[in-house]
């Protein structure tokens, strides 16, 4: 065991899409494991702000790009343990997140890492109505046949203070008195990004434990999409009319505008998000990593702050 209690104290993690959102929070409890980073991405100038977080030498970047598989080979050079965090929705999606992966874990395995763990998605399927679903399993093979104790994580749609998704609802609720919703009974188990950054150290610390398996992750709640946008209203002490779209006008929307380049929605995120976000019944989770999932409720009163009306000097009461 490692002077500081944990496993990975001193080992090289290369993280391979690094600089995204779950990128750099993964990053950030890392460096305080004691793991030494590589962040490798197509831009990984954008986490250079976890610079002053790491000592000195303990974070490196590189650039490397999954459709070239000799920069994949350069940054997994002398890697302890990989973790791929790239993904897309649209483009070339089986070299990004289908075969293109099953390349990364072979050289990553090529290169002597005792460990990787492969993010995914809950819905990964290869008979799934999508091509991102059908990529997405398409990938989760392929790591495993390259590498067949690896660890595969597919996590639900992740909220954090910075992320995209809860964010992108305030920003709408704040600005407008009405908000159409799109799929308001779809529903999600969110995951706050930091568990499932937890989620992925504990893989990493215990191969022998978890590679070779697949575990979904999600919160400890479910639900649905017009109750997210719900709460995120009622945070920010805001009261919105609420127009719950039917579903024949959502996938009309999505279709006759999605190809657009600023559309809310294309028509497979649509299909994604009917189809919901939740954790099979009998599939291995949180727990089975040792992860207790925090609530969204937790966090979104203190979130919700900068959405209100005057901010923080103002209560929920004044927005």
């Amino acid at each position: 065991m490692a002077r500081n209690g944990t496993p990975l104290e001193g080992k090289l993690v290369v993280l391979v899409g690094g600089s995204g959102f779950f990128g750099t929070h993964l990053a950030q409890e890392l460096l305080s494991s004691g793991a030494r980073l590589r962040i490798a991405s197509r831009n990984p100038e954008r986490a250079f702000k976890l610079k002053p977080l790491a000592n000195l030498g303990q974070v490196q970047f590189a650039r490397c790009d999954m459709t070239k598989p000799e920069s994949l080979a350069r940054v997994v050079a002398g890697a302890d343990a990989v973790v791929n965090l790239v993904g897309a929705f649209d483009g070339n999606l089986d070299a990004v997140q289908g075969s293109g992966v099953g390349t990364l874990a072979k050289l990553a395995k090529e290169a002597g890492a005792g460990a990787f763990v492969h993010v995914s998605a809950i819905g990964a399927d290869a008979e799934g109505a999508t091509a991102y679903a059908q990529s997405k399993a398409a990938g989760e093979a392929a790591v495993l046949s390259a590498f067949p104790k690896a660890t595969i994580l597919r996590p639900s749609v992740l909220f954090g203070p910075d992320d995209k998704f809860i964010n992108m609802f305030a920003g709408l609720i704040a600005a407008a008195p009405v908000m159409p919703v799109f799929g308001p009974e779809a529903p999600f188990q969110p995951l706050f990004v930091d568990d499932a950054a937890l989620a992925v150290v504990a893989a990493l610390g215990d191969p022998a434990a978890h590679g070779g398996k697949t575990y979904e992750l999600g919160g400890p709640e479910v639900l649905t999409m017009l109750e997210i946008n719900q709460r995120v209203a009622k945070a920010q002490g805001r009261s919105p009319l609420f127009l719950a779209l039917p579903d024949a006008v959502s996938a009309g929307f999505a279709t006759l505008t999605g190809w657009l380049p600023l559309a809310p929605l294309s028509r497979q995120q649509w299909l994604l998000l009917k189809a919901g976000n939740v954790v099979a019944a009998k599939a291995k989770g949180c727990k089975a990593l040792g992860i207790a999932p925090r609530p969204l409720s937790l966090f979104l009163d203190r979130w919700m702050v900068r959405y209100r009306k005057h901010g923080r000097f103002g209560g929920k009461a004044a927005a």
